[in-house]
């Protein structure tokens, strides 16, 4: 399994579609890096000679793009400050809500998890 970025990438899948194991790196992303180092798009990651992958790892940094840890590091940054600030967004990521607006009287199940009931307990005599 070829390696880029810290991240094993699958073998036996075409470039295209195993640099998207690469968190930061979606479909568009993924085509751009293929064309860039004028690599074949039905190659598969099993094929890359290391040259081939030093190239990928230079177009990456070239864009200065943000990928894997920076890009978690980020993201988890920006929900902190949220939430250190104690804005309306902040607060509904801490209680685990729709943070957008969505309704919660009813649906929201992904956001709350299940549903929990509560009601009334048979007392023991």
């Amino acid at each position: 399994m070829p390696r880029l970025l810290g991240v094993e990438i699958p073998a036996k899948k075409k470039i295209a579609y195993s640099l998207r194991y690469i968190y930061g790196v979606g479909p568009t992303r993924a085509d751009q890096i293929v064309a860039e180092a004028s690599l074949d798009a039905n190659m598969r990651a099993q094929d890359l000679t290391e040259e081939q992958l030093n190239k990928i790892l230079h177009i990456i940094t070239e864009h200065k793009w943000v990928v894997e840890g920076d890009l978690r590091r980020e993201l988890a940054g920006n929900l902190k400050r949220l939430q250190a600030i104690n804005c309306y967004r902040g607060v509904r990521h801490r209680k685990g809500l729709p943070v957008r607006g969505q309704r919660t009287s009813t649906n929201a199940r992904t956001r709350k998890g299940p549903r929990r009931t509560i009601g009334v307990t048979k007392a023991a005599e």
